[in-house]
């Protein structure tokens, strides 16, 4: 699938239950899309999403990082491309997403937020770990957290961390 002009989306659905939300993959290629402009992303980048099961992210979140258990969404940035940019026009792999349809189901209802809009923030919020973006830190995750809220108000899409900022 293509996203913006400057970046190729490739989504992968590979759970079944994902067919309850048909157009998933058009909510994702938007939200990245979103957010690839608002972070500018490289021109001719690549990303590839895959929807999945909260058996198979916690298989990789214990893989990858040692935790094992299910979360929302992963992000594997793509290793460095030996002579990356020499060649013109050669795309740049940004990485991959992963994101989990039971997490994430369970979260928007939880929130009391519609699942195409959570399943925005978790693209968007995978797409700028990719483009180097982290919440380690406070700072981080304010200048983070700042940028996702920009490209989901310019989606018509609420302030995910509204609620969590009032409980604070």
């Amino acid at each position: 699938m293509s996203g913006a002009p400057h970046l190729s989306t490739d989504i992968l659905v590979n759970a079944e239950n994902w067919k309850a939300h048909a157009d998933s993959g058009a909510v994702v290629e938007r939200a990245i899309t979103a957010a690839a402009a608002a972070a500018r992303a490289p021109a001719g980048a690549e990303v590839a999403v895959m929807l999945t099961d909260d058996a198979t992210i916690r298989t990789l979140n214990r893989d990858w990082r040692g935790i094992d258990k299910p979360t929302n969404v992963l992000s594997f940035p793509a290793a460095p491309q030996p002579g990356a940019g020499a060649g013109a026009g050669a795309p740049t792999m940004l990485g991959d997403i992963a994101i989990a349809y039971e997490t994430t189901a369970r979260e928007a209802e939880a929130e009391g937020k519609p699942f195409a809009d959570h399943l925005s923030h978790l693209a968007v919020h995978g797409l700028l770990h990719l483009l180097g973006y982290d919440h380690e830190t406070d700072a981080e995750a304010e200048v983070m957290e700042a940028l996702e809220r920009d490209i989901l108000a310019g989606l018509d899409i609420a302030d995910p961390y509204a609620e969590a900022d009032e409980r604070n």
